[in-house]
């Protein structure tokens, strides 16, 4: 129910700007298509300020869909609301009147033109530098700070470019609205770059520890420093930021490796393939951080179920492994089953720790497969796939929970394979840090 309840609010939210063409009389002397341009731009408006809510991290928000799930839907609703505000001025343009060219030209346009087509501008370089991120060879973390500081430009400006223009935020009820609409735009940035770095700021971390782990993993053992830290569902992540000012754009996000009982710290365990993950072997013990969390509903605390499976491979054995731990610490009874996927023996991370768990666990199996084994190898290899599932998976596998954490590709394999083998659709969970 509260996700119904966040859908039907956004939706409203999205076309609110209409209800201020509608208030007091109708205009005179504009056409139909002028006025359908007005309310093309005024939804787009409000679709644009209500990303900065979708990725403002209110948990109350995401709880219901997930982090993923969320931004998944920012990204392909973003895609709707840029054809909103282009249609805008294309549609002034080609059916209203040809006249309108001439603002395009910032010298001799008036400012309200020119704040219009500055947000315009602004927004395509969000879409741009987003979609094509990879292709442009855009650092991540130098995306973080150009996506940020752009789309926040473009949002002022579009707020500038309907206040000059004043037409429809003229009569008192209309300017109430507008104003109540502009402050919860406003409101929200400032919520994100400026009060919640506040609170971090008073809430730091230190790295206590790096670990190096198989497969080119360090583990980060991370202690709260004048505060009591959090308590955090298996599976969940968090965003961190590590020898930076809690002010700055870039965090990343990471699982929890450690286990959801050990209340004095926090581990998070990061493999080296990006820019900033290839730097954390060389993080001094002592190095001050901040951490926001913890977030995602990948967790097995939040769903009911006879016994669980857990499949992942690369990183993705992190969370998975927090589980496990989790699972250890409280004495679980039920049973779990763990496929760990590595491209060769040396890269399978955890792999001791994980063999150890048949010992902790009452009910634990193991199945590791390697993709390239050496000779000596007895186990599973290759991929995994529908046939070494079924060879593992128990009579009534269908009522387990399954939990998929890797590479994006092996996410869709596994995904596809269950639901050939018939498991259903609301029982298996993934998690995907894509959050570009």
């Amino acid at each position: 129910m509260r996700g119904v309840f966040w859908a039907v609010l956004y939706f409203a939210l999205g076309v609110i700007p209409l209800f201020f063409a509608a208030l007091g009389p109708p205009p005179g002397g504009r056409s139909f298509w002028t006025e359908f341009s007005v309310a093309l731009g005024f939804v787009g408006l409000s679709m644009m300020g209500l990303q900065f809510v979708l990725l403002a991290r209110f948990q109350s928000v995401a709880a219901p869909f997930g982090e993923d799930a969320v931004v998944q839907f920012h990204r392909q609703i973003s895609y709707a609301g840029t054809a909103f505000i282009l249609a805008h001025p294309l549609v002034l343009m080609i059916l209203v009147s040809s006249d309108f060219v001439r603002l395009l030209n910032p010298v001799t346009a008036p400012w309200r033109a020119r704040f219009g087509l500055l947000s315009i501008i602004c927004l395509v370089l969000v879409m741009v530098t987003s979609v094509w991120r990879k292709k442009l060879r855009i650092r991540y973390e130098t995306w973080q700070i150009m996506h940020s500081v752009i789309a926040t430009a473009a949002v002022i400006a579009a707020l500038v470019h309907v206040e000059l223009v004043h037409f429809y935020v003229s009569s008192p009820w209309k300017r109430a609205l507008w104003i109540v609409m502009s402050a919860g735009f406003v409101g929200v940035i400032v919520w994100v770059r400026l009060v919640k770095p506040l609170m971090r700021r008073g809430r730091p971390w230190e790295i206590e520890q790096v670990t190096p782990q198989r497969g080119g993993t360090y583990t980060l053992t991370i202690r709260p420093v004048g505060h009591a830290g959090f308590t955090f569902a298996p599976g969940q992540f968090g965003w961190l930021s590590v020898n930076r000012s809690p002010f700055s754009f870039t965090q990343h996000p990471f699982s929890f490796s450690s286990s959801a009982e050990d209340g004095d710290r926090v581990q998070m365990s990061i493999r080296e393939l990006g820019d900033f993950t290839r730097t954390v072997g060389a993080i001094a013990p002592g190095t001050r951080a901040y951490l926001d969390g913890p977030y995602g509903v990948f967790s097995p605390d939040r769903y009911e179920g006879p016994g669980f499976v857990l499949i992942g491979g690369g990183v993705g054995i992190a969370p998975l492994t927090g589980m496990l731990r989790t699972f250890a610490d409280r004495d679980e009874r039920r049973p779990c089953i763990l496929f760990h996927a590595s491209g060769t023996l040396d890269d399978a991370t955890f792999r001791e720790e994980l063999e150890g768990f048949g010992e902790r666990l009452p009910d634990f199996q193991l199945i590791q497969v390697i993709g390239d084994p050496p000779a000596s190898w007895t186990g599973e290899s290759g991929r995994i796939n529908d046939a070494l599932l079924l060879r593992y998976l128990p009579v009534r596998f269908k009522r387990l929970q399954y939990f998929i954490c890797g590479p994006s590709l092996m996410q869709d394999a596994m995904e596809d394979a269950l639901a050939r083998i018939g498991v259903p659709g609301d029982r298996v969970h993934t998690e995907r840090f894509n959050f570009v």
